[in-house]
């Protein structure tokens, strides 16, 4: 008996001493920032409220609640840590007025407020194993309420004890023989430690003994409060589906939304209550069980003198107000978590994820997200409906990125976001079309002695040798030839014919060093046809080549993580902004003028009828072989947005990217708040006034004439008078279209 006894106290200490509690790490999306001017729109602002488990109350009770009057939010922010940075708790007060925040002020002293940083949005977590979930908190962040009530209710004479009770022991050993079933335990908290960690739930003599000499070894070798921090992080509080809540820490969150030195007494009391039966007592489920015992434990508190007996009845007579429903274990947000875990997983093993409790700070944006999920969600619908297809046929992925960090800011992984499964925007690799072209002209222009904007390109039919007796012959969408254009009209109205030429007449080598060097690895076949865009691509890699052409030949790796920190909030690793020049910024220049074309004038002109063409928006429309998948790839001054639109069986859904992906683009650029795109010249560019007949300068008040961005160096350097030649008729010199000088040289110079 001596052998045994000693060995169980052996295993009690060792396996104390050695637990390491597996704790999930918790992904966050950015902090919330509001200032005056913000655009934002009050549902949405609501909506990020909720989402960051703020409560809705008549009157603000405490941090993390707010309340609402027509267009004026009072909030009672929380208290919240940003690695070093520290953001104390406030009362605000916020006014929106068509959808732009107009007054922020603080409640305290009534005055203006410049900046309110309100804390991120949990929105998802990479769970233990055995899906057990726990916030780990420490014994000096719980509020002596809720560690005096525990004690009170569960061992109140925890302090005196050397880990069990005979007298409780025999005493509800006595009641529960008298009442032939178990009513009453007389375990100490000790002891409730040592089943939960180490036991099973096994009913017997046996179990209780070695549960009591473990008790008593851990009280002699530990200190109350090791024990006491032990239980308040282990205990077991409540189920959601397959994920078991354990803690107080995540109780208060679970059925508060709650940080837990932020609970008042009667969440306090209804946390203690659930001890004895987490299950019988769910508060959802069996809200009368659990409003009972609630009370019963008020009326403990107010009895040990712990809160006033005044108080406590008025609580009574309140409803439980637990959340009406729990924090999801399952995020909202699959493809973005997705997104971020895999990122994570190239530097930091897997079960490190899964038991660090590591926190993640992300670039995610609830407000972007929202909008372009409502824009996937009502276009497709819209355009199923305008084509005649049926509902649910079409697929989409989506990713939004800012020009300025190149951090993702939205991701949607299918029409359905909130479903997990496969994830389009990362896994499906699908055949760009004509979002490559772009990469054809950049790799001209970086040869400005043999191409400029307004090059003549040959449009007309040609014919390509693949293998014996077997030619390709590109087409152009609309079945016709266009004869010479300039360089930037063939790509605006993304003629096949003319890329094609000018592609083999680059070598196609040079253009996969191109796509390279935009931030797309990988090889691809040396067929041609990848000149129009058949290789095959993710969302993701088309918003990476995307991304360097927004930042001006700037090459960052789209990234969707800020930081890390350990559970106690230490920096494990920063993600900072890491550029590097990849493509000469004239040549990105030129390009990006003639994308605004495309949008202006080209094949993304009608995103007109929905945007102001102040916008400056420079994009691409992507088709693929037989109207399999639409495409459109597009940057304002603040965001750059790719949507794929196609049907997950390969097969054609009879839409251009004009017609599907940029109808959902358009929908979701118009619902954000973003800014014009104004260009900035590099220093290697000049405008020059030119005559669009001949390639010449001219004056420009001569009809028809054009200003054009050269690189110095490859502007014309003849110069024609003003005169109308003979042989030239006066339609030439029309300016009943819109020309690119106007669209151009007015607008964004």
């Amino acid at each position: 008996m001596g052998v045994y006894v000693f060995s169980l106290s052996m295993l009690a200490r060792e396996k104390f001493g050695e637990k390491k509690w597996d704790l999930p790490a918790r992904i966050f999306a950015r902090p919330l920032e509001l200032y005056p001017g913000m655009k934002i729109d009050r549902k949405d602002f609501e909506e990020e409220l909720l989402l960051m488990k703020y409560r809705y109350v008549d009157r603000i009770d405490g941090a993390g609640s707010y309340s609402r009057l027509n267009n004026t939010f009072t909030l009672f922010t929380r208290d919240f840590k940003l690695g070093e940075e520290h953001i104390p708790s406030r009362k605000i007060r916020v006014t929106v007025n068509n959808k732009a925040i107009t007054a922020l002020e603080d409640l305290e002293t009534g005055g203006p407020l410049a900046l309110v940083r309100l804390d991120p949005a949990h929105i998802g977590s990479f769970y233990p194993t055995h899906n057990q979930d726990r916030l780990w908190v420490k014994l000096e962040d719980v509020s002596p309420l809720l560690l005096q009530t525990i004690l009170a209710v569960e061992d109140r004479d925890f302090y005196n004890h050397y880990g069990v009770k005979p007298l409780s022991i025999v005493r509800a050993m006595i009641v529960n023989i008298k009442e032939r079933r178990a009513v009453q335990g007389g375990s100490t908290l000790t002891q409730q430690l040592i089943k939960n960690l180490f036991l099973t739930r096994e009913q017997s003599l046996k179990r209780k003994f070695d549960e009591a000499v473990m008790a008593i070894s851990l009280e002699l070798s530990y200190e109350k409060e090791q024990i006491l921090e032990a239980y308040i992080n282990e205990v077991y509080m409540g189920q959601d589906g397959n994920r078991a809540i354990h803690g107080f820490g995540m109780a208060a969150h679970f059925y508060f939304g709650r940080n837990i030195e932020d609970l008042c007494p009667g969440e306090t009391a209804l946390l203690v209550g659930l001890l004895k039966g987490p299950s019988y007592y769910e508060p959802r489920r069996f809200s009368q069980r659990a409003l009972h015992r609630r009370n019963m434990v008020l009326q403990i508190m107010a009895d040990q003198k712990l809160i006033h007996g005044d108080v406590a009845e008025n609580i009574m007579k309140s409803p439980l107000a637990v959340t009406a429903r729990p924090p999801e274990g399952s995020t909202r947000f699959p493809a973005f978590l997705d997104l971020v875990k895999r990122r994570l997983l190239e530097e930091y093993p897997e079960e490190e994820l899964h038991s660090e409790g590591l926190k993640i700070l992300t670039s995610f944006d609830p407000q972007v997200q929202f909008a372009l999920e409502k824009a996937v969600v009502s276009q497709l619908h819209a355009i199923e409906k305008l084509h005649g297809m049926p509902a649910g046929e079409l697929e989409a992925a989506a990713v939004v990125t800012s020009t300025a960090s190149s951090e993702v800011l939205a991701f949607i992984g299918g029409r359905k976001p909130g479903n997990e499964g496969f994830n389009r925007g990362l896994d499906a690799r699908r055949s760009i079309g004509s979002l490559v072209k772009p990469a054809v002209y950049l790799t001209a222009l970086q040869s400005p002695e043999k191409y400029t904007l307004i090059t003549p390109l040959e449009d007309s039919e040609i014919r390509i040798k693949i293998k014996k007796d077997h030619y390709w012959s590109p087409r152009n969408y609309d079945r016709q030839y266009h004869g010479h254009i300039p360089l930037y009209k063939a790509l605006a109205h993304s003629y096949n014919a003319a890329t094609v030429r000018l592609g083999m007449n680059l070598h196609l080598e040079n253009v996969f060093e191109t796509i390279g060097k935009l931030g797309v690895n990988r090889r691809f076949e040396p067929f041609p046809s990848a000149l129009l865009g058949t290789m095959s691509m993710s969302v993701m890699e088309v918003a990476q080549m995307n991304q360097t052409l927004a930042a001006g030949g700037f090459y960052s790796p789209v990234r969707a993580i800020q930081a890390v920190y350990k559970a106690d909030e230490t920096p494990l690793q920063r993600y900072s902004l890491t550029v590097k020049q990849n493509i000469d910024p004239g040549a990105v220049y030129l390009l990006n003028k003639a994308l605004q074309v495309a949008v202006l004038e080209g094949t993304a002109a009608s995103l007109k009828a929905v945007l102001p063409e102040s916008l400056g928006i420079a994009g691409k429309t992507g088709t693929t072989d037989a109207l399999r998948d639409s495409w459109f790839a597009g940057f304002t001054g603040k965001h750059l947005a790719v949507v794929w639109v196609g049907r997950d069986d390969y097969k054609p859904c009879a839409l251009t990217g004009a017609t599907g992906a940029l109808q959902v683009w358009g929908r979701f650029i118009g619902s954000i708040s973003t800014i014009p795109l104004v260009l900035i010249q590099p220093e290697n560019v000049q405008w020059v006034v030119v005559d669009p007949a001949t390639g010449f300068r001219t004056d420009e008040w001569c009809p028809g004439a054009l200003s054009i961005p050269f690189i110095k160096g490859s502007e014309p350097l003849q110069k024609i008078p003003c005169a109308i030649e003979p042989n030239r008729s006066m339609e030439s010199f029309s300016r009943d279209k819109p020309s690119f000088l106007d669209h151009i040289k007015g607008l964004f110079e």
